[in-house]
């Protein structure tokens, strides 16, 4: 993780605290990640785990996402929930990915990978170990800048 991350600027009276970030990431089961291709933008849905204040992404190693971040690691990840506007919550997180582990994951001992996989395997799949297809590898999204808005919090 950078020495600081850069601090929010915009909407400090909606954002959200620290432990709120994580509490709010914790729960989610969907983001959305932005990577930069050769033909432009490009934006996927995909699940995710947070931990140790980064976004943990479990990714097909053939996807253009993956294509994306081994050409240029630079990535924006958005996470956001509601309907109303005073339900309106989410996070958007910029940084750099990195590849973690074996490609693909076959399961092979990786001690940095043992809490992500115990997370994601609980959380999507209701088991205590992680299944592995050999199609997929771990992207570690480490935050250089994160903005939050919880407009909750303007509720009279």
């Amino acid at each position: 993780m950078p020495e600081q991350l850069r601090p929010q600027r915009r909407s400090r009276r909606v954002a959200m605290a620290p432990d709120e970030v994580d509490a709010y990431l914790a729960e989610q089961r969907t983001c959305r990640v932005a990577t930069t291709s050769e033909q432009g933008p490009h934006v996927t849905a995909l699940w995710f785990v947070w931990h140790d204040r980064a976004v943990w992404l479990y990714s097909i190693t053939d996807s253009q996402r993956w294509v994306d971040l081994n050409r240029d690691p630079r990535v924006a990840v958005l996470v956001d929930s509601g309907h109303d506007y005073l339900e309106l919550r989410g996070v958007e997180i910029t940084g750099t990915a990195e590849v973690v582990g074996e490609v693909p994951r076959t399961g092979a001992d990786q001690p940095e990978l043992a809490e992500p996989e115990a997370l994601f395997a609980r959380k999507y799949f209701d088991l205590d170990a992680m299944p592995y297809d050999g199609r997929h590898a771990w992207l570690k999204v480490t935050p250089n800048k994160i903005a939050s808005w919880d407009f909750r919090k303007m509720r009279g």
